[in-house]
């Protein structure tokens, strides 16, 4: 299996209103389309566009969710995991899988609509990382 397109970096923030503030200002950049709750993950979820990939903005729902742990070590947010591209998230799962790499929970619809999974930071070199299937791919 080969690295996949970068499709996204996501960003832990208290707010994503005050979040899309800075993206306004700093780069002149627009949300894809308005924040959404995405309850399963615990998150509320928005998009800017780059040109070469999107930033995800992630907010907490509530006290259980991960970013809430994430913000409680680190309160004005930062770069939470990178999400890469795959063409079938079965192989990919299976091949991280066999190299023996810690899978974080099960494979589950993302943000994007497609399904995902992510890798424990220990065995990527610090980084959590998402495994998405292309949404080019997707069924």
């Amino acid at each position: 299996m080969k690295l996949g397109r970068l499709n996204h970096v996501g960003i832990a923030t208290p707010s994503i209103e005050r979040s899309l503030d800075m993206y306004r200002r700093v780069f002149g950049a627009e949300p894809v389309s308005p924040a959404f709750d995405l309850p399963a993950q615990g998150v509320k979820v928005c998009f800017v566009d780059a040109p070469n990939m999107q930033v995800e903005l992630i907010e907490p729902l509530g006290p259980d969710s991960p970013i809430a742990k994430f913000l409680e070590k680190n309160p004005e947010g930062g770069q939470h995991h990178v999400c890469f591209e795959v063409p079938d998230i079965e192989a990919a799962r299976a091949h991280f899988d066999g190299l023996g790499t810690r899978i974080l929970g099960p494979t589950r619809i993302g943000a994007h609509g497609t399904p995902i999974f992510f890798l424990h930071p220990k065995d990527m070199g610090g980084v959590l990382t998402e495994i998405m299937e292309s949404p080019r791919q997707a069924h």
